[in-house]
């Protein structure tokens, strides 16, 4: 039964929702389960959302933040979608340890570019946020004192170039596309001879997930953006969202409450989710709409995802 019977427009950003990294990450996952038996162990949230974590844990996924809590180390070991610094890989043959690698290949491909940079005596600049596992695990790749991490307009404006080395930009994969525009824009007019990638890094579903918010976040009174609180992808999302005409724009999280009251106030809602996000969620969030409102659902479908990443030959 419906409390009130307004009517209630929402826009439907797609794509949303997992990307072809996460996707294959989480299948990693399963497929590890499936074969090795459980429990297998996660180095780090396998990508960052509450529910895919939960419901791993239940089939037998125990996750850590470092391999030395890992109290059986027969037990094979995955590491996260975001990447990790080349001294864990190490650290597990140590170990002795049998270890999955699930990072995502966008991931990967900025560690290689980073690793032929810098044989080639490039000094690095990162652009990403700081402790950001992705970032880490980027900024692991090379020895200390060969990366040096951008994280905003200010500290490019500021940086100095005291490797007096061919300086060579990279970004982390997640970030908002015109915030990295202007911090490119900052370091190319302070470092005309800054070497940028052939391709850009930023990842094709953060792409396009910030551009369907775009597309549609003007013609909204308010923007939700299902995600996680730590994931950079969403939090960029809801960014989005209030820099292209919609100031009140709000991340749904696993502890928020649908916030029913402030969406009384409201004709049009736009709707979108991170690319760790489960669809589920955004039905859920949807449905108790429903039960409030009359719901017209519009899907703005900015362009069709069809990419898909291989499972590691180890888990065929």
């Amino acid at each position: 039964m419906k409390m009130s019977n307004k009517n209630l427009k929402i826009y439907l950003a797609a794509p949303r929702g997992f990307c072809a990294g996460v996707d294959r990450a989480i299948e990693i996952v399963k497929k590890s389960i499936d074969k090795f038996g459980a429990p297998v162990y996660v180095r780090h949230e396998i990508v960052h959302n509450k529910h895919v974590v939960e419901s791993l844990k239940k089939i037998g996924a125990i996750f850590v933040e470092e391999l030395d809590e890992i109290k059986d180390k027969s037990r094979p070991v995955i590491f996260s979608a975001h990447g990790v610094p080349k001294s864990v890989p190490e650290e597990a043959s140590n170990l002795n340890m049998m270890f999955v690698d699930a990072t995502c290949p966008l991931v990967s491909k900025v560690h290689r570019e980073a690793e032929n940079l810098n044989k080639q005596g490039h000094h690095i600049l990162l652009i990403g946020h700081k402790n950001h596992p992705e970032v880490i695990g980027t900024m692991g790749q090379l020895p200390k004192g060969s990366i040096d991490l951008i994280e905003n307009i200010e500290d490019a404006n500021k940086y100095e170039n005291i490797s007096n080395k061919q300086l060579s930009f990279i970004t982390q994969t997640t970030l908002s596309v015109d915030d990295t525009k202007d911090i490119i824009a900052a370091l190319k007019s302070k470092y005309p001879d800054i070497k940028e990638p052939k391709k850009d890094d930023i990842c094709y579903a953060t792409t396009n997930r910030q551009s369907a918010v775009k597309e549609i976040a003007d013609k909204c009174d308010m923007f939700f953006v299902i995600g996680s609180r730590n994931s950079s992808n969403s939090v960029r999302l809801v960014e989005v969202a209030k820099n292209s005409g919609c100031n009140s724009a709000e991340l749904i999280h696993s502890e928020s409450p649908v916030p029913i009251d402030k969406i009384k106030e409201c004709n049009t809602i736009g709707i979108s989710s991170g690319a760790s996000a489960p669809e589920i969620l955004v039905e859920k969030f949807i449905a108790e709409l429903k039960n409030q409102f009359t719901v017209n659902i519009e899907e703005v479908e900015i362009v069709k995802e069809n990419i898909t990443f291989k499972i590691p030959g180890k888990l065929n």
